[in-house]
């Protein structure tokens, strides 16, 4: 009984039937009345018209877009007094006016003559002038929109909308029931139970005390046999309080009644069932609890639906029910037991190989996209694997358990694709340009492993490493310019991460990259311009411009004044670093002959000493 101390809505046994009136969910006493359909309301009784011929002319109003003169002007007012004194005209008169004004008859004409009712077949002028014979009305009928009633105010109004659409509910959930049940019976159930939320809806269903009991232990304790003689009258009166969802609730009831409930939580959706799973566990409706599971653990649901589960299930507590096995499609957070079971069927599919854990997972993602054929699926899934990457090691930051690729995992990929290009730059350079495409593979997979390192701010290494590789610059001229443009474009992002201070290396290795890769980077600039789309030219520029710039003065008068010479030979051909060149300028030559500002010096002027 553990679950029923848990739950908050506990039933409350009235005294006398007296207290609660049962409601009738097949026909519902609240009444709505239509606004502005279709004309405005009267504002008053005497606009309304009292005689026949009135509605008549009424009926012959012209709509407002029709030019009439008689609706030029509207006619004035005249009191009350005068409108009681004001003689009768003829019908015939009044006939001609309502012709005369619908526009069917010349304004010169004549009034008609008085319609002789002997006569077999009236002319259509005399139809059209006595609509009213041929078709009376009643004067009330003319304003067939009643008019609104009263205001009453807002909160009221509003309560009363969703009590009628809780009635309406309910009515729908009852009219669903397969011929035969029992649910909401007035005639033989025993129990008349009432619903009520904290906002004042409330329901009243009629059910069976042998259902609640057989089903559900919290009812089958509320609702004993010592208790059920005490009760001296028919129908028992139950009520539960304080509901979170009365329609829920009248939903979980409506379970008991059925037989197959599996087939009958295949028409909700998720939420639904989240619910009804909520209102189970409180009533200790096992089967219903049950079949919700298997539910939950079977059918799909959204991603955003994912929090969702995992926090009712956990909140509810319900492992020995079946909730572990839906916890394992949203959490890797596994009891002891059954995570290793998972281990056991993971290392029995994959060879006794153990294949689990995060980072395998995220490694053999690496070397797929790393080894992958199809350039376009090849960049499209390095952007997700980037993606989901970043937001593994977003969330390994802040202390969520799983698993993220580790910096010997990242570097142990780089080494492949680095051993890889070397093999293709030795056959390349021998001659054999049967596997030169695999050059700019191998350097677009480091180019990409190099962005995925700057991210995790973990490239120095990579630097280093890149900066070494001087046999492989010395065979990067005797390479076609189209195979080997995609190494420099390593060297260029090498650049931009020192000169935007994503990479901090020693001096010694800045150097090393410089005078190891700034030549073949000189040689490859305009294929790099021309081939490779999206570019940021200014971006490469000013890495490499602040990469020089942070060498001793020497070195950058070395570098600076080669770069002159050669874009004046190359123009467009030959990256652009006239900025750092100024830069340089002034540092080496402005500054010198000027004097340098004393900094200022700090006075401590007092000394508070503790007692």
């Amino acid at each position: 009984m553990a679950a029923s101390s848990r739950s908050r809505p506990l039933p409350r046994l009235l005294s006398s039937p007296s207290h609660l009136v049962p409601l009738d969910i097949s026909s519902s006493s609240w009444c709505c009345t239509p606004h502005g359909l279709g004309g405005h309301a009267p504002s008053s009784s005497s606009s309304q018209s009292s005689s026949p011929a009135r509605a008549g002319a009424d009926a012959m109003d012209p709509p407002p877009h029709q030019p009439s003169s008689s609706y030029a002007t509207p006619p004035p007012q005249q009191p009350s007094s005068y409108a009681a004194a004001a003689p009768s005209y003829p019908a015939s008169y009044t006939k001609f006016n309502s012709a005369l004004n619908a526009g069917l008859l010349n304004p010169m004409s004549p009034p008609p003559l008085p319609l002789d009712k002997t006569r077999s077949s009236p002319t259509l002028f005399d139809m059209m002038a006595n609509e009213q014979d041929y078709h009376p009305r009643a004067a009330g009928s003319v304003h067939a929109i009643p008019a609104p009633p009263h205001p009453h105010p807002l909160q009221p109004a509003r309560s009363m909308d969703r009590q009628m659409l809780l009635q309406d509910r309910i009515a729908d959930l009852i009219g669903s029931c397969s011929p035969g049940n029992q649910f909401n019976d007035a005639d033989s159930s025993d129990v008349r139970l009432t619903l009520s939320s904290r906002d004042g809806l409330s329901v009243t269903l009629c059910v069976h005390r042998h259902i609640l009991v057989a089903h559900s232990r919290f009812f089958a304790a509320k609702l004993s046999d010592r208790w059920s003689k005490q009760q001296r009258t028919l129908p028992h009166i139950v009520e539960i309080s304080d509901c979170d969802d009365v329609e829920v609730y009248a939903e979980t009831l409506r379970l008991m009644y059925c037989k197959d409930l599996r087939r009958r939580l295949m028409r909700e959706d998720v939420n639904k069932v989240l619910g009804i799973l909520k209102v189970s566990a409180a009533i200790v409706f096992d089967a219903g609890v049950l079949s919700c599971l298997e539910y939950l653990e079977a059918a799909p649901w959204a991603e955003d639906d994912d929090e969702k589960v995992a926090a009712l299930l956990t909140q509810l507590r319900l492992e020995n029910s079946g909730a572990g096995e839906v916890l394992k499609r949203v959490s890797l957070e596994l009891a002891p037991s059954a995570a290793a079971e998972e281990a056991e069927l993971a290392g029995s599919c994959n060879g006794g190989s153990n294949a689990g854990g995060g980072e395998e997972v995220l490694l053999r993602l690496l070397q797929v996209v790393l080894e992958g054929k199809d350039e376009k699926a090849r960049r499209e899934m390095k952007g997700l694997v980037s993606k989901m990457l970043r937001e593994n090691n977003a969330s390994s930051r802040g202390g969520a358990i799983g698993g993220d690729l580790r910096k010997e995992s990242l570097y142990s990929a780089c080494n492949g694709c680095f051993n890889l290009l070397r093999e293709q730059f030795v056959k390349a350079a021998g001659g054999d340009k049967s596997e030169v495409a695999q050059i700019a593979r191998q350097a677009d997979n480091l180019h990409w492993m190099l962005d995925i390192l700057v991210e995790r701010q973990i490239a120095e290494e990579f630097l280093r490493t890149w900066a070494m590789q001087t046999e492989l610059a010395e065979m990067h001229s005797k390479v076609p310019a189209i195979h080997r443009y995609e190494v420099s474009r390593v060297t260029a992002r090498l650049f931009v991460g020192i000169g935007k201070g994503q990479i901090l290396v020693s001096k010694e290795a800045r150097c090393q990259l410089l005078s190891t890769w700034l030549e073949p980077f000189y040689e490859d600039f305009g294929w790099m311009r021309r081939a490779c789309k999206g570019l940021d030219r200014h971006l490469i520029e000013d890495g490499l411009a602040n990469t020089i710039l942070t060498l001793p003065l020497p070195m950058q008068q070395e570098i600076l004044l080669a770069w002159f010479n050669r874009f004046l030979n190359s123009g467009e051909d030959c990256p652009n670093i006239q900025r750092g060149f100024e830069v340089w300028w002034r540092r080496a030559f402005w500054k010198r002959n000027s004097e340098p500002e004393q900094p200022a010096r700090l006075r401590i002027t007092a000394i508070c000493e503790n007692s």
